[in-house]
């Protein structure tokens, strides 16, 4: 069995991080938010931190060819979820960002799927990875 491709979380948030810092965001990379539900530390690929406002998490998750990042989806929009009720007032929105072309449920998640199975307040967004780009550049998050 060969080795499983772990750069392709760096090269994603290469992609994200230009977006984020023309947007007028200050990205942090690997930012402890808390406790993960079911416990160990929770940490996000991306915090955007706007000036004065409240911080933005974003998880980044790639998906090259068919596999188990697309079953991990739900159980990470529900703890960042669990991460923006815990924080005080500190995060106001958290987005899960699909890249690649190995997705089975992209539209699924990217439409609204999970909203009728999990109730986030709407202050998690599952967004492909184009969406979410042109969204940072905008400063619209």
């Amino acid at each position: 069995m060969a080795p499983r491709d772990t750069s392709t979380g760096w090269v994603l948030e290469q992609m994200v991080l230009p977006a984020l810092q023309r947007g007028g965001y200050n990205p942090r990379k690997q930012v402890d938010v808390g406790q993960r539900l079911g416990g160990g530390r929770h940490k996000v690929d991306v915090l955007a931190q706007p000036t004065g406002d409240q911080g933005i998490l974003v998880s980044l998750k790639w998906q090259q060819t068919s596999g188990t990042a697309e079953q991990k989806v739900p159980f990470e929009v529900i703890c960042l979820a669990d991460a923006i009720d815990k924080s005080q007032g500190s995060y106001r929105k958290a987005y899960v960002v699909l890249g690649g072309d190995g997705w089975k449920l992209k539209e699924f998640y990217t439409k609204g799927g999970l909203n009728q199975h999990l109730t986030t307040g709407g202050n998690v967004e599952v967004m492909t990875l184009d969406g979410f780009i042109a969204k940072a550049n905008r400063r619209a998050l």
